[in-house]
């Protein structure tokens, strides 16, 4: 077997349907598989699967996973793979017929572990005007990626699971993903796949990005407003600080961790300088609103939000 997509998802039928039905148009360079993993879901995804699978141009499978999670539930699709390459997406996604060809090539010509590539958007609703139209730290909230026409070595940059593909030794050196930093039902916590991709580096394994290798990504409409960025930048806060806890990695730059912080003044467990640096966002923030720069003032109030799930996860812990 050449290719094994694994899907997770969890209480999204009516998704899970249409995704199966763009790829069945897949037309790979060798065989392949699909592994859907159901995370508890209460709706109608196993009988969706197993309808699918009686006409799906490849072998399909339905596979439940008790363990509530994204990361348990692709380790447990990961472990079922039989795929020489195993590639990760979600069950909202769009591609085209040559997706895993794609792949394939660029884990050869670029003679690497692990590739990413490209996240699209298929808009729910109009985007506001305070969202980029390309790239930016405001396309990973709702999970888009575009780093531009030419491949690149993760490190500072990395990849999103819903369009990776890995060679299956990869897991075999650097280990599956870490189950208390993936998404879990009711959380945004989310850094799963940037823990993978640093013990990745950690075991000598190289990723690129390939800019050939795009998904288009449903974006619904809750997800196009404030309250949803404010939340998801709070919970990544929360998601950092895990991180920190585990690795003692960078809250904010985990790839780019220099310092040692036994030797940081901490105040409630976080970094006193992080305190310095939440009062000038806010004081930022503040500025840019009385000179009626929104999209600046939304911009500094994000990074408060940010802080408060650092200081949430780290005085409660």
């Amino acid at each position: 077997m050449r290719y094994s997509i694994v899907i997770a998802t969890y209480n999204r039928a009516a998704d899970v349907r249409d995704t199966l039905a763009s790829l069945a148009g897949l037309r790979p360079d060798g065989d392949w598989e699909v592994i859907v993993v159901d995370n508890n879901s209460t709706d109608g995804t196993r009988s969706v699967v197993e309808q699918a699978a009686r006409s799906f141009p490849a072998p399909l499978r339905y596979v439940f996973e008790r363990e509530q999670g994204r990361s348990p539930a692709l380790n447990a699709g990961i472990r079922l793979a039989s795929g020489e390459i195993i590639v990760t997406t979600d069950d909202d996604v769009r591609v085209e017929p040559d997706w895993l060809t794609r792949a394939g090539e660029g884990l050869s010509r670029l003679q690497c572990d692990y590739v990413g590539g490209r996240v699209l958007p298929i808009w729910g609703a109009a985007p506001p005007p305070w969202l980029p139209d390309r790239g930016g730290k405001h396309w990973a909230v709702i999970a888009l990626l575009d780093y531009g026409p030419q491949p690149i070595e993760f490190g500072a940059r990395v990849p999103l699971g819903v369009n990776m593909a890995f060679r299956r030794e990869a897991f075999a050196r650097a280990g599956l993903l870490d189950p208390a930093t993936g998404r879990k039902a009711g959380t945004l916590l989310g850094q799963e796949v940037r823990e993978w991709c640093i013990r990745a580096r950690a075991a000598g394994l190289r990723g690129f990005y390939v800019p050939e290798l795009v998904v288009r990504h449903i974006i619904p409409a809750s997800r196009l407003n404030k309250r949803y960025f404010r939340r998801w930048f709070y919970w990544r806060g929360i998601s950092r600080a895990r991180l920190y806890e585990k690795a003692g990695l960078d809250m904010e730059a985990p790839e780019q961790t220099s310092l040692d912080f036994r030797t940081v003044p901490h105040v409630l467990g976080v970094p006193r300088y992080l305190y310095r640096k939440a009062l000038a966002s806010l004081a930022a923030c503040l500025r840019a609103t009385v000179r009626r720069d929104a999209v600046a003032a939304f911009e500094h109030e994000l990074w408060v939000w940010f802080f408060a799930g650092i200081l949430r996860q780290r005085a409660l812990r």
